[in-house]
């Protein structure tokens, strides 16, 4: 059986029908999955697709998606709905599956349409031949396949989920409806009145198929004869297109997972402390029937896990609702669902209940933790073993508590109630630190323990520990940590990092954008073989595009329409003023929203070699080339600071934040360097400023004095957060 099998195109389909898109140029929507560049447009186009599940409200794409794959590959394509078809059905397409690949060698793609209605057995009938290669599964699934699907189809696929569609998405569908001569209207004129596409785009709710269905109605049922004649005005009404499409229906299945979807966001808002949101999100479930029980059941969990002792009688308040409703009942019982809600949106917050599961924790891991003997039971072997002696009976003292041990000796000191500073537990968190801090002292327990080891000095060790302490490698953990931790990516986000090097930055967001695409530029060819080596183990769809070449060059050719949520990147603008022409080539490759982030070393405001000789005369003479080499006019590398960078930003349309992160290596300074140093920089700065020395004898003494020493060489990088500024035109920002 064919889901996609027809008689014909013509007039007698539904538009939803007949629009459907063909490939992947027609498809509208979805990108996150499905734009240039991500992971499983290049797997369809290169019709290497492994076995995923598709998963979202319906008219999103799903099955659509599925038609253009078929209109895509070059290997057999087999469908079978959920609904209409068993395990019979599926003996037949596994049975012609193994017979295209015995004689022809050619593999089968099959598509099951609503996939979690199979149950366990039926999805276990399929997973062996999903897992020899006979079949490549593609599924659609209107719930989440990680709790209705077969976990080891799960494991074997990778899951893309659908979104509901955009209002521009629906907006484009709509277009492209009607200027479509031959599956759409586009033989006839037809116009809207002011709101009608809008009612229609809005009640549609992100579902492209309800759209096009009530599209159709609207546009069929408006002449008196359907269809006019060729180039004829059909003009629909704000009336007609109400009619077409009646009311907003709530997408809510009490078994499903919007059901869950939906209770989640209503304790978040209450947890989030958004009474706003907290009423919205139970109204969506009291429209659609939920059970007021099952509402007041999470609130009295949430009173207890998120309220807690902040306030103590938040259980009690939802408690009291929840009563109150038993005897009142809908639909006065809102009120009491209302109140309940409220009062725990509007409570203070605190979780520390949650010590609990750390308490639990150390249950697992301390299971032999013996009760202490003065808290054991003394009524029956008191004599005998002498339990419960030396008990102190709180009571007994003053404000009825005295310090003495309660937990195990082997937990003792452990913590597990940390009391916030919200509500009525700020009212009591000094009182719990004070006692515990007594009861520390009380055990004999030092609450501030020195060390227990000491290791006799080892010079060499010492020197070397030194050293990888300082290491260049820290303050590049450090640049990566940051520039990741102002990124906003998603699995799916696009990245293309510049000067990749030898990985740094590539391979973390390979590893952050797996559905996404990390591509990399560099120059040099040893980095690119070096990246091309590691990326070699990857499959090859899912390797990181790795690309050797000049950047400009490598922009220019990119794929028309590619962009990026993010662009980052080490020392792009070393020479900042020659380097700055590549700025405006980035803008135009930053998808909306996108954010280049830089790290910029700045030689300016990091050591010199005069920081470190002593000799008064030879300082002075390397402090006066550095004031060349480093001033406006010297080395290109060298003579920009972090004011510069902000104004090739600003003038080049970007608003940025720029932090300065600051570094030392140990670094051991070699005659080589010196050399280096001295004939390629310090010289010809001398000879700018005509300044009479003996560079022979200043090099002489700089690897007299430092060769083979290691220095605290300070290197300052800054870390720039740059976004495209907006611009407005007539009330648009663009």
């Amino acid at each position: 059986m064919d889901l996609f099998e027809h008689a014909s195109e013509g007039e007698n389909q539904p538009l939803a029908y007949r629009m459907r898109p063909r490939t992947l140029d027609e498809y509208i929507g979805q990108d996150h999955i499905i734009g240039k560049g991500r992971l499983l447009r290049r797997a369809i186009q290169a019709d290497q697709l492994s076995s995923v599940i598709f998963y979202g409200p319906p008219g999103t794409g799903k099955t659509t998606l599925a038609r253009v794959i078929a209109n895509t590959t070059k290997s057999s394509f087999a469908t079978l709905n959920a609904v209409l078809s068993g395990v019979k059905e599926l003996r037949y397409e596994i049975e012609e599956a193994r017979s295209r690949m015995q004689h022809f060698g050619k593999r089968t793609m099959l598509f099951v349409d609503e996939v979690h209605r199979w149950n366990k057995s039926q999805q276990d009938a399929l997973l062996p031949w999903v897992e020899n290669g006979t079949f490549i599964l593609i599924g659609a699934t209107t719930e989440n396949p990680y709790f209705e699907v077969n976990s080891a189809l799960v494991s074997r696929s990778r899951i893309f989920q659908l979104l509901p569609l955009t209002t521009t998405d629906l907006f484009s569908i709509a277009h492209q409806a009607l200027a479509d001569r031959e599956r759409g209207y586009g033989k006839w004129q037809v116009e809207f009145e002011k709101g009608a596409l809008e009612h229609l785009v809005d009640i549609a709710n992100g579902d492209a198929r309800s759209l096009l269905n009530a599209l159709e109605l609207a546009v069929e049922t408006t002449p008196v004869k359907f269809p006019p004649e060729e180039h004829a005005l059909i003009t629909i009404t704000r009336e007609a297109a109400e009619e077409s499409i009646q009311r907003k229906v709530v997408l809510y299945d009490k078994e499903g997972d919007y059901h869950f979807d939906i209770i989640s966001a209503f304790i978040k808002s209450i947890r989030g402390s958004d009474p706003d949101a907290a009423l919205y999100w139970m109204a969506r479930m009291v429209h659609a029937g939920e059970d007021p029980k099952f509402i007041f059941r999470r609130m009295m969990i949430s009173a207890c896990e998120d309220i807690g002792m902040a306030d103590p009688y938040a259980i009690m308040i939802v408690e009291a609702d929840a009563s109150a409703f038993e005897r009142i009942g809908l639909p006065e019982g809102r009120f009491h669902l209302t109140h309940a809600a409220l009062y725990l949106a509007t409570a203070p917050k605190s979780n520390t209940a949650m010590g609990f599961f750390d308490a639990l924790n150390a249950v697992d891991e301390e299971s032999k933790g013996d009760v202490p003997n003065h808290l054991k039971d003394g009524s029956r072997d008191k004599k005998g073993f002498g339990h419960g002696e030396g008990y102190l009976y709180p009571h007994a003292y003053h404000d009825h508590w005295v310090p003495q041990q309660y937990l195990p000796s082997s937990l003792q000191g452990k913590i597990f109630y940390q009391p916030s500073s919200m509500g009525y537990e700020a009212k009591i968190r000094d009182e719990v630190l004070r006692k515990r801090e007594s009861q520390l002292e009380a055990a004999g327990i030092d609450a501030f323990p020195e060390n227990l080891t000491f290791s006799p000095s080892d010079r060499e060790r010492d020197l070397w520990a030194q050293r990888a302490v300082g290491e260049r490698g820290i303050l590049l953990e450090q640049i990566r940590e940051r520039i990741f931790a102002g990124l906003h990516l998603v699995r799916h986000s696009r990245v293309l990092v510049l000067n990749a090097g030898h990985g740094m930055l590539l391979w973390e967001a390979f590893r952050r954008t797996p559905e996404g695409l990390a591509m990399a530029f560099t120059s040099s060819h040893e980095q690119f073989s070096h990246l091309q080596h590691y990326a070699a183990t990857l499959d090859p769809l899912m390797q990181p595009q790795v690309r050797e070449g000049d950047a400009k060059t490598l922009l220019d050719g990119l794929e028309e329409g590619l962009l990026f949520e993010a662009i980052i990147g080490r020392n792009l603008l070393s020479r900042l003023e020659a380097d700055k022409p590549i700025l405006p080539l980035l803008a135009t490759r930053l998808a909306p929203g996108g954010m280049i982030a830089l790290a910029e070393s700045v030689p300016s405001s990091g050591s010199r070699l005069s920081d470190f000789i002593s000799s008064q005369v030879t300082k002075d003479l390397l402090a006066r080339a550095e004031s060349t080499i480093y001033g406006k006019g010297g080395n290109p590398l060298a003579t920009w600071d972090e004011q510069d960078v902000r104004k090739v930003f600003e003038e080049t349309g970007f608003s940025i934040q720029v932090e300065a992160i600051k570094g030392a290596e140990q670094r051991l300074m070699s005659a080589k360097d010196i050399r280096r140093w001295i004939e390629k920089s310090y010289v010809p700065a001398w000879r700018d400023v005509n300044i009479e020395c003996d560079p022979q004898a200043v090099q002489q003494e700089l690897i007299r004095t430092l060769e083979n020493r290691t220095v605290a060489w300070k290197h300052v990088v800054l870390v720039i957060f740059a976004v495209k500024k907006l611009h407005i035109q007539g009330n648009t920002a663009i």
